[in-house]
């Protein structure tokens, strides 16, 4: 079977995790990894730093690499939308900058999304706990499970990590879902799961391997703001933005 991935990186001020991270995603591409065609693309969120450069660099080196930028610094659903609407192969990858889950488990959210005949495979932190490396600070950690609990009570998702930065779309299902997306900052992953939901895609939570990495670009306020997210995918939907 012939396989075809796209992975999206959204990147913002991310000079000092990136290179490692792109490095880690070409050889993993580059090791026989079974993709009859690949790409990268780098999503700058208006960074103030060496973000660009770095991109640029790359591209410049892997032909295979694509540097995209957004109008200013829009939140990450934004770049992951812009990434996800730009994506070449069959199936796309989004996947934090700082490769908190490895690059290599997207075989592992394939893999689910075969089996199952699914279109979304996300990977989850919460299914296995013992795949943790490196857990998060306890407050954060907690935090994110209390979420969570909210995700579940105000949208009815079924799963247990909406928020691990590692998510896999058959293509032609992400144009639909991301094309109606509203959310543009870090509530956007409850969003689109939303979505894919409404429109009649599968989606199956597998658990990843993951590490907490230092350099965390979501502060305490916009933790608190996204508590809310919940309810406005709710009022959307009521609203009918995602028809």
């Amino acid at each position: 079977m012939t396989r075809s991935l796209s992975i999206v990186i959204p990147a913002y001020n991310e000079e000092k995790r990136l290179p490692a991270a792109l490095e880690r995603v070409k050889l993993y591409l580059g090791n026989d990894a079974g993709w009859a065609f690949k790409e990268v693309l780098i999503v700058d969120d208006g960074s103030r730093d060496g973000t660009v450069a770095i991109a640029e660099d790359f591209a410049s080196r892997v032909p295979y690499a694509r540097v995209l930028r957004n109008p200013g610094n829009r939140g990450k659903g934004y770049s992951v939308r812009h990434g996800m609407m730009e994506a070449s192969g069959e199936w796309s990858l989004f996947s934090d900058a700082d490769l908190s889950a490895p690059i290599e488990e997207v075989e592992k959210l394939w893999m689910a999304a075969q089996t199952a005949g699914a279109q979304v495979a996300i990977g989850s932190r919460a299914l296995d706990r013992s795949l943790i490396g490196t857990h998060q600070p306890l407050l954060r950690e907690s935090a994110g499970r209390l979420f969570n609990l909210a995700v579940r009570a105000g949208t009815g998702l079924p799963f247990w990590d909406t928020q691990c930065g590692f998510k896999l779309f058959e293509t032609r299902a992400a144009r639909e879902i991301f094309r109606r997306q509203q959310l543009e900052r870090f509530g956007f992953d409850v969003e689109v799961l939303f979505i894919a939901r409404r429109l009649g895609y599968t989606s199956v939570e597998v658990p990843v391997r993951w590490n907490d990495v230092a350099g965390t670009k979501v502060g305490t306020l916009s933790g608190l703001s996204a508590f809310l997210d919940p309810f406005r995918v709710r009022m959307n939907h009521w609203k009918g933005k995602y028809r």
